[in-house]
């Protein structure tokens, strides 16, 4: 909030008045709602496919269940680019997989449920910035895609308390462990 002096006629000393910032609307809620849990199917399908390699990004022969590295292929293919030294020697590693696996799976359930907003916002756009990163440069842009993009809405869903709509953000902010430990919110 911010805090607005003047003085108005008649008066001999300043008023303050508190100006509150602007209320997420009804339907503006919704649109968030609607927003993270779109972002959130991703992440969670990502996780889905890479696991059981159901055909779409992974084939069934390079499934995580069948002895696949979910992140051979994407990160593997980077050698050429800028950072790509770097992010290709990580490709295949056990620890990387598990910690890749465990980033998309906990930020998509935490999205689809609306639970742990800045947390969520924080660790999905480090991964995505990661992944921004093996990239460079860009095909079709000279700083920006979609990894920047869905990063900032994350920003934005944690901003506007988007949880709370069509979502248990409510509920989690008021559970011991978070109020234990308020870096979970």
């Amino acid at each position: 909030m911010a805090l607005v002096e003047g003085r108005h006629q008649g008066d001999a000393a300043p008023r303050t008045t508190v100006v509150k910032p602007p209320r997420t609307t009804r339907t503006g809620a919704y649109a968030w709602a609607v927003a993270r849990i779109a972002i959130g199917w991703i992440f969670l399908w990502a996780f889905l496919d890479k696991v059981f390699g159901w055909g779409f990004a992974t084939p069934a022969d390079r499934a995580w269940i069948h002895g696949g590295s979910p992140t051979t292929g994407f990160l593997k293919g980077t050698s050429g680019n800028a950072l790509g030294g770097l992010f290709s020697d990580l490709a295949g590693q056990a620890w990387v997989d598990w910690l890749f696996m465990a980033g998309l799976l906990g930020v998509g359930t935490a999205l689809v449920l609306g639970a742990g907003m800045r947390i969520t916002a924080a660790t999905g756009g480090l991964l995505l910035v990661f992944m921004w990163a093996a990239s460079l440069p860009l095909e079709t842009n000279p700083f920006l895609d979609e990894h920047i993009v869905y990063a900032v809405v994350l920003l934005g869903l944690a901003l506007t308390r988007a949880g709370d709509t069509l979502g248990v953000g409510g509920w989690w902010r008021n559970t011991a462990i978070v109020r234990r430990f308020p870096i979970l919110t």
